[in-house]
């Protein structure tokens, strides 16, 4: 029993020890060089995003921005992630934040380039992969984690869902009707 219940552990990718905490319990790196501590969004909904500039998904930083616009006010967030696990990442953090503002009007927060799988991942995605199934990881850039008010993961999308769909939008919603 005990050997089972070893590889389930192993399978879905839990770890006990990198397992606890929240999301508000990091700090990453903005994209213009400070500390970004995320318990600055605690009690908002945030959508937690892995992007890159030189990838066929790109385009989805106009739905990013068109959801951050619509609801902000509300107490929602788009975190976006660069990174260069998948070789499309512009080469600095300067060129990724003119790049954004410049080709689609992004103005909600980004850090800098981050890795987000592997050993050399930042303790955030360390965390995340110790709370989802191994189906959970980002396969590929623009993959999306729904992190409600307290902080714990509420659901996650693949690249191919648009920060639009309605499904997407339905869950944000809910976030920021609960409690």
């Amino acid at each position: 029993m005990k050997y089972f219940l070893s590889l389930l552990i192993m399978f879905f990718g839990f770890n006990s020890n990198s397992a606890t905490g929240k999301f508000h319990d990091f700090s990453i790196e903005s994209i213009a060089g400070e500390e970004m501590k995320l318990d600055k969004f605690k009690n908002k909904v945030v959508l937690l995003v892995n992007t890159a500039s030189q990838c066929g998904f790109t385009p989805q930083y106009a739905g990013l921005q068109k959801i951050y616009d619509r609801y902000k006010e509300e107490g929602f967030i788009v975190l976006g992630v660069p990174s260069n696990d998948f070789n499309q990442e512009l080469k600095s953090d300067s060129e990724v934040k003119e790049f954004c503002e410049i080709r689609y009007g992004v103005n909600f927060p980004m850090t800098s380039i981050q890795k987000i799988k592997g050993q050399d991942a930042h303790p955030l995605y360390k965390w995340i992969s110790a709370n989802m199934s191994v189906i959970a990881q980002p396969r590929w850039n623009f993959h999306k984690y729904l992190i409600g008010k307290n902080g714990e993961i509420i659901n996650w999308f693949s690249s191919m869902t648009s920060p639009t769909s309605e499904g997407l939008l339905l869950e944000i919603e809910n976030a920021l009707d609960a409690k």
